[in-house]
Order: C-alpha cells, then sequence, then structure tokens
C-alpha cells in the first residue's frame, strides 16, 4: 500500500496553517538514512477481489486503454497503509480507468474495501460531484450518499476508532488531451475540456481517445492529521471538500488550461476598464473628436492584439506539429521539466525562453501539451500576423503586439490592459525578453517592456503569485540559417510574406535539423524579487496611476535575472565542441586526433567545474560527435595520407560562430586563463586572478554570468589547477604569488590552450578598442552613442583589414554595453554637454591589455581607431 508520510498534504485556502502530516509523521527510512520509522497503526487490507462487474468491464475496455501515469512511480510510497482514492467526479470510465491505473502502479485497487469498511461503500475511492445515483451503472453506487456524507463517515471512523489513519489520495483524469496519428483527427472533438459531458459523449472520447489518457497521483491528506486538528465535524468536511476543490481546479488549470472567455467577451473587458476609457477621452480630446471615435479606434486596436484561443485548434495543431517533428529533428529532448511541474500549480507562470528560431514558441507549446501542461498565450510581433498563418497563431494562444508603441497612449493602455486581464484570469503567458530573434547565438540585452506590464498587472491585483519560468532551447541547425548568413553579410531583414513560408515548406521539411534539446531553467518567483528590490511593499494593491520608486529596479533586475537563469540551463551539442574547436584555427580545419583531443577537453572542463546545476553536456563520445556532424553536413572529411583533416567551409563556419556563442559564457573562467598567456609564457598566479577580477564585470554583463567577483576568482583558481593537470600549465614557483608558465614552442599542448582561449579573444579586443578611441579623441570629446560608431567603424575595418572576425565583433549594441558598464564603474561619466569624461584610472585599465592582446594587434588597433570630425572637418569616410 501507499506511504504519505513524506508528501505535504494539500494547503487549506482560507485557514490559518495547520501541522501537516510531513510535520507531524515520522521522516520515511528513504529520507532520513539510519532512522527508523515510529510505528504507525497498519490496517491490512483484506485479500479479496474485485467485483465481478469491474472484471468484465475492464476487460472490455482494455483494448481501449493506454494510461500515462504521473508521477511515474506512484507506488514508491508504500509502506501499508490504508489509501482511499478521491476523484473529481463520479462516472463509470473514471472507476475503470483508476483501478487500471492502481493495478498498473502496483497500488491497491479503488474497487476494494477498506478493512472494516469505515465508509460502508464497498470500496475505497469517493467523488467530489453530487450527480444523483439512482441510475448509476456500479451496483454499489446506487443509492450511495452525496460526497460530503461519504467523507463525514470515513472522518467520523477516525474519531471513534484511534487505531485508524487513511491516507486521501486525489487522482485527476483526463481523457484525449493529445490524440495520436492513431486516434485521428476526429478524435480532437471528444478530448478533456472544461465542459461537464453526459456518458454518450465520455464514451466516444474513451473509445477514441482512451489511449491517450492521463492519470495523475497527488500528494495524499492524512485524515488522522485533519481529524486531530479539532474542528468541528462539519466544518472539517467543508474545509477537506474546499481544498479537494480546490486541488482539482488548479490541476485541470495546469493541464488544459483555464476556462476560457471568447475573443469578444474579453476585448469588451479590455475597452470597459477605467483606464482604457481615460485614455480613450484623451484621444478624443488629442484629436478633436468624437469620444466614438476615438472608442473604435481603442476597439480596433484590442482586436487586433487579443488571441483567439482554440482548444480544437490547439490539439490539432498538435497531431499535426508531432509529424513535422519526427521528420525534420532527430530528436527533442526536454530536461527538468519536473522540477518546473512541481514549483508551478498555484502560480501564474510566465514562459521565457531564449529566442533563436521561429521553432521556438511551436515548439515549446507543442512540448507543453504534449507533457499535460496548458500551452501558454504567447507575445507575437505584428509582422506575424500574415493572411491565414495569423489566425492559426492566434487560434493557438498568440496575441500581437505592435514593435513600437511609443507615442501611442491608446493603443500602450489597451495592450497594458490586456495583459492585465490575462495576468488576473490566470492564463500562462509567453514572450521573449529579447525582444527579436538572436542573429549572433549570444542572449540579446533584455528588453523590460512586457515585464514591466507584467509586474505592474500582478501589483493591480495581486490575488496570484507568479512565476517566471526561463528556458533554453538549443539547435544543431537553423532553418533561418540562410536568412541570418544574408543578414550578418549587410543585407537587410526581409519582411514575412504568406508566398515566403509557403514556398519554404518543401524545403524544409526534406532537411535533418538534428536534435533540439530543451532545458527548463531555475523559476524566479517574483515575490521573492519584490522582498528583495520593494521591502516596504506589503501585498497591497498598487493603482495604475502609482509609479513607485522601486519598479524600474525591480523590472531591470528580473530582466538580467532572466538572461542568467537561461544561460544558467544551458545545453552543450556536439555542434557546439566542434564549434568551439574548430573556429580556433585560421583555416578551421584540423587534424582528427587533435579535433578528438579539443572535444575531450572541453568536456573535462565542463564536468571539472560544472557552471550550474542546470546545464546539460551531450554524452557522446568526441568520434561519435564528428561521425554526427558529417551526417548533418556541418562537417566535412579530407582522406589524407597522413591522417584525414576535418574541415567547415566558409558560409559554415559563419554560421558555426552561432552555436560557438551558444555556449561561450560557459568557458569564460578557462577563456580568461587561456587568454592571458597567448602572448605570456609566464605569469603569477596572484596577478592572472586579480586581473580577472578587473576584466569581469565587463564579461559579467555581456555575457549574463551569475557569480559575484569572489567566486569568479574562485574558478580561475579551479581551471588553473585542471590546467595544470592536463599539462597545459606548468607550476614553476609556488612562492612569490605562485608563478605558472606554459610550453615553449608549438607542442600540442599550447595549441589546445590557445584554442580554448579563443573564444574571449575578440571580446577584449572590442574592448580595446572602445578605450582606444576614447583615449584617442580625449575626454569631453565624445558622447556615447559617437563612440559606438566609431568603435563600430574600428572593428569593422579592422576586420576587413586583417583576419576575418565572428559576426558579433562589430556588434554595435555590445559596444553599447561596454560603454553603459564603463559609466556603472565611473571610469567614465557625462559632463553637462553628454560627453564622456575619464580620468587616469582609464589608461590604467588600458595598460593591463598588454597582457592578453599582443604587442603589434594593439598598435594595429590604435592605428586604426578613428577620431571624431570636428565641426569644421568632414566626416570620416567608412
Amino acid at each position: 500500500m501507499m506511504s504519505m508520510s513524506k508528501q505535504n498534504p494539500l494547503p487549506f485556502p482560507g485557514e490559518e496553517s495547520q501541522p501537516t502530516p510531513a510535520d507531524t509523521a515520522p521522516a520515511s527510512p528513504s529520507t532520513d538514512a539510519g532512522t527508523t520509522p515510529a510505528a504507525a497503526p497498519v490496517l491490512a487490507r483484506p485479500a479479496g477481489r474485485r467485483p465481478l462487474w469491474a472484471r468484465l468491464l475492464g476487460r472490455l475496455v482494455e483494448p481501449w486503454l493506454s494510461l500515462k501515469i504521473e508521477p511515474e512511480d506512484p507506488g514508491q510510497y508504500n509502506d501499508g497503509r490504508p489509501v482511499m482514492y478521491v476523484l473529481e467526479d463520479y462516472g463509470l470510465s473514471n472507476a475503470l480507468i483508476l483501478d487500471k491505473a492502481c493495478r498498473q502502479a502496483g497500488l491497491p485497487s479503488p474497487l476494494v474495501p477498506l478493512a472494516g469498511d469505515p465508509t460502508g461503500r464497498k470500496r475505497a475511492y469517493l467523488a467530489l460531484s453530487r450527480r444523483s445515483s439512482s441510475n448509476s451503472l456500479i451496483p454499489e453506487q446506487r443509492g450511495a450518499k452525496t460526497h460530503s456524507d461519504s467523507l463525514a463517515k470515513v472522518l467520523q471512523a477516525h474519531r471513534v476508532r484511534d487505531d485508524l489513519d487513511v491516507h486521501l489520495v486525489p487522482v485527476s483524469i483526463f481523457v484525449g488531451r493529445a490524440p495520436d496519428k492513431q486516434s485521428g483527427w476526429f478524435a480532437v472533438l471528444f478530448s478533456e475540456n472544461w465542459a461537464l459531458v453526459g456518458r454518450f459523449r465520455r464514451l466516444l472520447g474513451l473509445l477514441l481517445n482512451g489511449r491517450n489518457t492521463i492519470v495523475r497521483f497527488a500528494p495524499p491528506i492524512s485524515l488522522r492529521s485533519t481529524v486531530d486538528e479539532g474542528l468541528e465535524p462539519e466544518r472539517t468536511v467543508r474545509k477537506l471538500q474546499r481544498v479537494l476543490r480546490t486541488h482539482f481546479r488548479r490541476i485541470r488549470e495546469s493541464v488544459i488550461g483555464p476556462d476560457l472567455s471568447t475573443r469578444r467577451l474579453l476585448v469588451d473587458q479590455v475597452l470597459a476598464a477605467e483606464t482604457v476609457r481615460e485614455a480613450i477621452a484623451s484621444q478624443a480630446k488629442r484629436d478633436n473628436s468624437k469620444t466614438s471615435d476615438a472608442w473604435k479606434k481603442a476597439h480596433a486596436y484590442a482586436w487586433e492584439i487579443a488571441a483567439d484561443y482554440s482548444s480544437p485548434v490547439v490539439r490539432s495543431a498538435s497531431f499535426m506539429l508531432s509529424h513535422v517533428w519526427n521528420r525534420i529533428y532527430a530528436g527533442v529532448l526536454v530536461h527538468h521539466l519536473d522540477k518546473f511541474k512541481a514549483a508551478a500549480p498555484g502560480h501564474e507562470v510566465v514562459y521565457v525562453p531564449s529566442h533563436r528560431s521561429h521553432m521556438d514558441y511551436l515548439l515549446l507549446s507543442y512540448l507543453l501539451y504534449d507533457r499535460g501542461i496548458v500551452p501558454p498565450h504567447i507575445v507575437a510581433g505584428i509582422n506575424l500576423n500574415l493572411p491565414v498563418v495569423g489566425t492559426l497563431l492566434r487560434k493557438g494562444g498568440a496575441f500581437f503586439i505592435r514593435r513600437s508603441i511609443r507615442g501611442n497612449a491608446l493603443y500602450s493602455a489597451v495592450l497594458s490592459e490586456y495583459v492585465a486581464q490575462l495576468v488576473a484570469g490566470g492564463y500562462s503567458i509567453e514572450y521573449f525578453v529579447e525582444g527579436g530573434r538572436s542573429r549572433t547565438g549570444r542572449l540579446l540585452q533584455p528588453k523590460g517592456g512586457m515585464i514591466s506590464m507584467t509586474l505592474r498587472a500582478f501589483l493591480r491585483q495581486p490575488r496570484k503569485p507568479v512565476l517566471f519560468q526561463p528556458i533554453y532551447i538549443g539547435y544543431e541547425k537553423l532553418m533561418e540559417g540562410g536568412s541570418y548568413l544574408d543578414e550578418l553579410s549587410g543585407r537587410p531583414k526581409e519582411k514575412e510574406s504568406i508566398w515566403q513560408l509557403l514556398w519554404g515548406i518543401p524545403k524544409v521539411l526534406k532537411q535533418n535539423y538534428g536534435q533540439v534539446v530543451v532545458n527548463f531553467g531555475e523559476p524566479i518567483a517574483l515575490n521573492d524579487v519584490l522582498a528583495e528590490k520593494a521591502p516596504e511593499w506589503g501585498g497591497e494593491a498598487v493603482s495604475e496611476d502609482e509609479k513607485p520608486s522601486w519598479l524600474s529596479t525591480t523590472v531591470d533586475t528580473l530582466a538580467e535575472r532572466i538572461q542568467v537563469r537561461i544561460n544558467g540551463a544551458a545545453d552543450v551539442n556536439p555542434i557546439n565542441l566542434l564549434a568551439l574547436a574548430l573556429l580556433s584555427t585560421p583555416k578551421h580545419a584540423m587534424g582528427e586526433a587533435d579535433l578528438i583531443a579539443q572535444i575531450e577537453l572541453c568536456k573535462t572542463l565542463l564536468v571539472e567545474m560544472p557552471y550550474s546545476g542546470r546545464v546539460t553536456v551531450t554524452p557522446h563520445s568526441p568520434e561519435r560527435i564528428i561521425a554526427h556532424a558529417e551526417e548533418i553536413n556541418v562537417l566535412t572529411r579530407i582522406k589524407h595520407p597522413l591522417g584525414d583533416v576535418l574541415s567547415v567551409s566558409g558560409d559554415t563556419a559563419v554560421l558555426l560562430s552561432y552555436f560557438r556563442n551558444n555556449v561561450v559564457h560557459l568557458f569564460t573562467a578557462s577563456s580568461w586563463v587561456a587568454c592571458c598567456f597567448q602572448n605570456n609564457r609566464r605569469m603569477s598566479r596572484t596577478g592572472l586572478v586579480q586581473l580577472g577580477r578587473t576584466v569581469y564585470p565587463f564579461l559579467q554583463a555581456e555575457l549574463f554570468l551569475p557569480w559575484t567577483e569572489d567566486e569568479f576568482a574562485q574558478r580561475i583558481d579551479q581551471t588553473i589547477d585542471v590546467f595544470v593537470r592536463e599539462g597545459l600549465l606548468q607550476n614553476v614557483n609556488e612562492d612569490d604569488g605562485g608563478i605558472l608558465a606554459r610550453n615553449t614552442g608549438q607542442t600540442d599542448e599550447v595549441f589546445r590552450l590557445r584554442a580554448i582561449g579563443h573564444s574571449l579573444q575578440q571580446a577584449f579586443e572590442r574592448y580595446y578598442i572602445a578605450i582606444s578611441v576614447l583615449v584617442k579623441n580625449g575626454p569631453g570629446t565624445l558622447g556615447a552613442a559617437e563612440l559606438e560608431s566609431l568603435c563600430q567603424q574600428a572593428a569593422q575595418r579592422l576586420s576587413l583589414l586583417y583576419a576575418p572576425a565572428a559576426p558579433e565583433f562589430f556588434d554595435k549594441s555590445l559596444f553599447r554595453g561596454f560603454i553603459q558598464k564603463l559609466r556603472e564603474l565611473r571610469l567614465v561619466w557625462p559632463d553637462e554637454n553628454s560627453k564622456l569624461l575619464f580620468d587616469e584610472r582609464l589608461d590604467a585599465w588600458a595598460k593591463d591589455a598588454k597582457f592578453i592582446l599582443g604587442r603589434e594587434l594593439r598598435h594595429t588597433i590604435e592605428r586604426v581607431s578613428p577620431e571624431a570630425a570636428r565641426p569644421d572637418e568632414p566626416a570620416p569616410r567608412d
């Protein structure tokens, strides 16, 4: 039988907290080694057989039922205590499904009575619905009492018998959430929803979708603990009934979503809101027009934005997309979903994934739906509201927003109110804090617009706690790779069109895009961030007009923390490892033995110094990684008598930089140490760590790293130890700060060290470009925007004159982030004319670059660094 002593019972809403079974019951041996649980009264279940009608009907429906049981092993807590199951509503099909699930999981049957039959029901389950039982097909159910009477009886039995301790196990049953190709398109019409259906419809649903049935066992409730609370019998029954109903509602919301209102009703609620009515009046006054005209404009905005969620469309899309994923991907792996499922119940969930492909939102919605979680409402750019496609996306939960709403107060009010209605209604939401797809493979600097709307919506009606769920999505090949390559080469971004989409479908379906990994990062509870950044907020509602001083700081903290948690759930796939190795060589080619050794080194660093508990690494050997890359046409093998050479072509190399950038943050400490030995044969350990502390704030801002300076210094020390053990560095002198040295000449160890450092080398070159341009022009000469432009010009010229650089080398946003960090650290600051000032500390910082950059490279950067045009001089040419 099933023990529930390890689990916490469901909370009782609206009541003071009471001792829980976990608080009162002894720990089980599986949780506390070496302890022995206190003797608990155990009532043996009589070895009775299931009723004849159950055995006959069970055999009849057996071919139509295939169950997915959650958790995978609900019988793991079996310690012999009696169990009574609780269903949301009565039904013959529910009884048979529950019986099959219990037998499949090795649990006691619900159709065999408890010892002594304390409920007088001849079976060990009850349900909460009040359906009349006069027409029940179950013989024992005819004339059965209501669920309140059943609960009252079993609770009363505990008051009479001190040796009785029955555990109630809530069980949720969902028939037909995800019809498969065997069940057919017609099956979606009879899948699970919020409607109460009759026996005939339930029978059709069972026949059509029974092979896709989810049975979810919940942590139990100890009736002994409930009775020991000492409440009056009637109040105890009402309390227990309420907590069970709340539980079933939460589970149903998480599996099939809230009971959705129509699009028209939601739009009406938005337009009726006080903030929108005020915005309509202001718009009419501004336009000197009638209020009705402004109302029509607001209505058009709301209708343009609002999703039109349709459960049949979502189910049909799931049916279709399963074929697409199987055709174009070698597999879709999901990690840490169980941790999310454990944290999500009772929360308003906001999914915040990385954004690298149009497949992101389709893939995530499909995976959530396929694994028993309602797909979210998704923020989509208005550019995707194409004919036909836009309608399908809207019915799948997408709502469309304009790229820029600055200066349009009415649109902003309508959009904010729509988001507020979603948050208040308990709808899960998904948006990309980066704003658009990353073209370089790095996470982009976050935009706080949607986070701010979510936060204000919660503060206005702080009913349900908000949970931000960061998600990392990693690809081995991108279907947008060709267009990204064009954009990185300087061509303007093409506008999406329905014809472009239709023409591209056949090509996409013929490709092999390798494997996709979806990793759920550590969630972020909004209440925790508010407690940290706004301790003065006491949980009371904040009106739309109020703008607390801590609001902006909280939004910025959330945005940065989301990106840090996404990076903390990265997946290292075979293409990432190949990119790290091959792009470190001038011709993007390596001998097979050298490539294998470099991949092994990267995997060793990831294992020896784990970035976080949620980072995943491909388990394949270097040989299998190379073979896989050849299979998906990423790697070219050149046969040679002295050993095969593996290489990538020009365009493929540019795209490989994208996949290197996905994981470059995982190697920050090791790349830093390796960079310091690119142009230095000997360095003190103390000096290397101190320099790392100096440069870390800039790396942290660019790569969204999670550590403090002290923690980064510890990782540098750990890296040095690994490098010494692997023979890449030697301890020359333990005294004098510990002198470290690399080998001389072009040994294999030097080659491997250089390859590790290459991924960060260009970041330090960018930093030096910015410093050089500032120093060359002098203090009080350049504004931040002017400095960005001149830095970009210098980087572009350096890339044209010398070795071609990675696409992000002259990305203006990266220079912008570096300049912003200089300002935060007060290494530069604006004067009254917004021109940047600096002092000798910047010169000292620039001198440290000699430890990382060679003399020739520093001289080249200083030579190409441009000066700003004076008022009487022509502007510099590119």
